[in-house]
Parts: structure tokens; C-alpha cells; sequence
């Protein structure tokens, strides 16, 4: 896949090897040689073992749980390389920890995205590749080029080929109204009607549903997020649509399954037929249910990698 320029070199995070495995084997490339550990009192040590001099260095590491462990081991890692001499250092996160942190909600509040994007510039990173943040001026938080890839890319072309295009009976539905423009996209590819959950938040991982802006009453209802964290806004909010809309099914995807604390309980006690979700988070072996669809982005990010490597246009991965 990879035709001319300068060696392409892949390393590989301990967030989510799987991922950096598949992306690696997709170009045809082994998974460049590093030694990361921790000394006992938990500071993080990375040895390239390999020379990255004048190399593209494509760096896979999610930033999940454990956040700041896996932060910072790609902080390091940058560093590493920067040492080294690689010719560019690319940082690939799949899932954006402390994206949601991204603004001032109220007095000495603060902007932890823009802290995360400034450690990963100042580490010597050149590039960034991400899917879906939370918020899309997250990318204006850098100074180096950030390409957000979408996960709707491979979240959509599954819905059309489980519910069809242009059906009337199924509705796209945004849990709340911050997610209102992402359902929309998928509204507008899928050609199927909206329908919107309006409710107040009284506190963090809190939600309380107020109404439902739409008609879904005997109707299948597809929930469109960017993430799950606690599950409370997904599972209120299928419990809204069936109890006071009238679905008939409810169905669920989002490109981040954080799935932390009570999550796993909820959606397997929630009227949610379906979960589908991205593998930009390694699903562990504790949150697997039957529910729970796992699609690979895999795809998304080698196509990426190779144009970046290349030089050729990666805008047409956004469509």
C-alpha cells in the first residue's frame, strides 16, 4: 500500500494494541519495536528500540482509562520520538480523553481540552488524528493540524444496510440538544425523520427527560451520541421514547463506549434492543454483553495514515 517517500513506522500505546495491530497490518507494516514500562512508583518509562531517525511516526494511543496514565505515556512516547530525530510524529487517538472539559461552564472552571492539546504540541507531536471530539473546536485548541475522522462513516453505512434508506417508520433521535447537528448528519444520509430529547441535567452524570420533540409513537427509534459514558442520558432517554413517545423498538449507537461505572448494568436492564459502538475504546471483557455490536474503525485510520504519509487529500474521508 505504501509506494514511495520515506519509511512509515507504527508504534503502539498500551491502550489499545489491537487497534495499532490491525491499522499496522493493513499496510502491510510490523509494529515498531518499543520497550514501555513503570517503575514502582508508577513513573512510565519508553524506549524506542528502534531507529525512527528521519522515519513518519504514527503513535496509536486512546487516551481512556486509566486517563491520565495513558495520556501520559503518549506524551512520553512523543518525546521519545522527537529525540530520536523522526523525520514527523503523528499522534493517533482514537478517543480524545478530557474532551468533554472543553469551555468554562461556570466561575474558575477549567479548559482541560485546551491544557491536553497544548502538552501534546509542546511534547513535539506535528500531527494529530482523532475521530470525533466531542467538540469540533477542539481542533482550533492546537496549532498543529488535527484531522477529526468521523465515526458517522462507518456507523451510517451500517444503519442503511439494518433499517434501509428513506424509511418512515424508523426516526433518528438526539438524546439531548447538544447532539442535535451530529443526528442530523445522519438524518440527512439516511433520509429519515428527527426527533429530539430535551432534558435538564440537574448535576454530572445526572439526567432528568423533560420532552420529546418529534413523533416516534410506533415507530423504531435509532439514539445517535458521540459517546457513552454512564449510559444514564441513553437509557432515560430510551425509557422516554417507549414510555411517553410510543416507540415500539429502540435502538443505539455512538462512536466512544467510555461505559464506566454503572453503564453495563443499565443498557442490559434498559429497553435498548441494540448498542453499537466503535472500537475506538477496547471493549473489556467485563462489558461485553449480547447487546453491544462492535464495529472496526480500523479502516477509517489506515486509509487516513496512508494519505497522510502520501500527501495526499484526506478530506474526502470526512464525506
Amino acid at each position: 500500500m505504501i509506494s514511495h517517500g520515506k519509511n512509515i513506522k507504527i508504534f503502539s500505546g498500551n491502550s489499545h494494541p489491537a487497534l495499532a495491530m490491525q491499522i499496522a497490518s493493513a499496510l502491510g507494516l510490523p509494529i515498531g519495536k518499543a520497550a514501555i514500562s513503570t517503575f514502582a512508583d508508577g513513573e512510565i518509562s519508553v524506549s524506542m528500540s528502534e531507529s525512527v531517525r528521519g522515519s513518519d511516526v504514527f503513535l496509536v494511543q486512546s487516551t481512556c482509562g486509566p486517563v491520565n496514565n495513558n495520556l501520559m505515556e503518549l506524551l512520553i512516547m512523543i518525546d521519545s520520538c522527537k529525540r530520536a530525530s523522526a523525520g514527523r510524529i503523528t499522534a493517533v487517538i482514537p478517543y480524545f480523553g478530557y474532551a468533554r472539559q472543553d469551555r468554562k461552564s461556570k466561575a474558575r472552571d477549567p479548559i482541560s481540552a485546551k491544557l491536553v492539546a497544548n502538552l501534546i504540541t509542546a511534547a513535539g507531536a506535528d500531527r494529530v488524528l482523532t475521530m470525533d471530539l466531542h467538540a469540533a473546536q477542539i481542533q482550533g485548541f492546537f496549532d498543529i493540524p488535527v484531522d477529526n475522522m468521523l465515526g458517522s462513516s462507518v456507523l451510517i453505512p451500517y444503519i442503511a444496510g439494518k433499517f434501509g434508506v428513506g424509511t418512515d417508520d424508523t426516526v433518528i433521535v438526539s438524546p439531548d440538544l447538544g447532539s442535535v447537528t451530529r443526528a442530523r448528519k445522519f438524518t440527512q444520509k439516511l433520509d429519515m425523520p428527527l426527533a429530539i430529547i430535551d432534558k435538564r441535567r440537574p448535576k454530572a452524570n445526572v439526567s432528568e427527560v423533560m420532552n420529546i420533540i418529534g413523533n416516534v409513537e410506533g415507530k423504531k427509534c435509532i439514539l445517535v451520541d458521540d459517546l457513552i459514558d454512564t449510559a444514564g442520558t441513553l437509557v432515560h432517554a430510551a425509557d422516554a421514547l417507549v414510555e411517553r413517545g410510543g416507540a415500539t423498538e429502540v435502538y443505539a449507537c455512538a462512536s466512544h463506549g467510555v461505559l464506566s461505572g454503572p453503564a453495563i448494568e443499565r443498557i442490559q436492564n434498559s429497553p435498548i434492543k441494540e448498542l453499537t459502538i466503535l472500537d475506538t475504546i477496547p471493549l473489556t471483557n467485563d462489558k461485553k454483553l449480547d447487546k453491544i455490536n462492535v464495529l472496526p474503525v480500523a479502516p477509517v485510520f489506515t486509509e487516513a495514515i496512508a494519505r497522510i504519509y502520501e500527501e495526499t487529500s484526506v478530506s474526502t474521508l470526512f464525506d
